[in-house]
């Protein structure tokens, strides 16, 4: 039976946190992901920032056993639940899948590979709740992993980003960001591909949406390979943020509540 609970400053807690992963043959890391994401729910709760968790897979078209893992996993835990794509749609696709199922009043999303510790997840909500803010992404600390020519993308990148859109976001592309549910019942993701991380911070940014960045320790795929470097997917990344500079002339500033005055 749960319970429901208050902050360490008498708030009251978050009702529910859902924790999601797009997936794409990870079958080597699945069960890693789950076992990381129970600990941090678990934690929030003992915490009392959060009454309950869920934990959700979206599995985009796995050519490998993820499919049946994942599945396997949700009969054996009832706060895990599996959105499986017919068809590979990418990580866009799967951000969106994953977004659009969760029911969590804060969302959160990471990659299946845990580039970051999940107890990381803890001080996010915390910052969130502390600060007043919509949207917690995180940045890496030490990029030495990544490589070189990974860094030099990233830079170029995230450049780009600040000049087109004025968002300044350390690390954009971060598989690290807590999100409140407003921000999603307000804007509307468009992106197919790896630009859906910038669009989410660009229309929640220019929809007056409040951001929170704090840096992490990072830590690099061991197994398998990503595929975010590749012409391809840099070519559908600027597809997309051209794309959006013209959508974003219809975007107008969520309205604020005006806080009573006294006489």
């Amino acid at each position: 039976m749960r319970r429901d609970s208050v902050t360490a400053v008498g708030q009251p807690a978050v009702d529910l946190i859902s924790i999601f992963y797009p997936m794409w043959n990870e079958e080597e890391y699945i069960e890693r992901a789950l076992d990381a994401g129970r600990r941090a729910g678990q934690r929030l709760i003992d915490d009392g920032e959060v009454n309950d968790f869920e934990l959700i897979i979206v599995n985009d078209a796995s050519s490998d056993a993820t499919g049946e893992i994942a599945d396997r996993l949700a009969d054996a835990d009832c706060r895990i639940r599996v959105v499986h794509h017919p068809h590979n749609r990418k990580l866009g696709g799967a951000m969106r899948s994953g977004f659009a199922a969760a029911r969590g009043d804060l969302v959160l999303y990471t990659d299946a590979d845990l580039p970051f510790d999940m107890d990381e997840a803890s001080k996010a909500v915390r910052l969130i709740r502390e600060y007043e803010v919509d949207i917690v992404t995180a940045y890496r600390l030490d990029r030495t992993g990544e490589g070189y020519t990974r860094r030099i993308y990233t830079f170029v990148y995230n450049m780009l980003i600040r000049t087109l859109f004025g968002v300044k976001a350390r690390d954009i592309n971060f598989a690290f960001k807590l999100v409140r549910r407003k921000v999603l019942d307000h804007i509307r993701l468009r992106s197919e591909g790896s630009f859906i991380d910038a669009e989410l911070v660009i229309r929640a940014s220019r929809a007056g949406f409040e951001m929170l960045q704090f840096g992490v320790d990072y830590f690099p795929r061991t197994r398998g390979s990503s595929t975010l470097s590749s012409a391809s997917v840099i070519t559908v990344i600027l597809k997309e943020m051209f794309q959006l500079r013209g959508d974003l002339r219809e975007v107008r500033p969520v309205s604020r509540e005006v806080p009573p005055t006294t006489g």
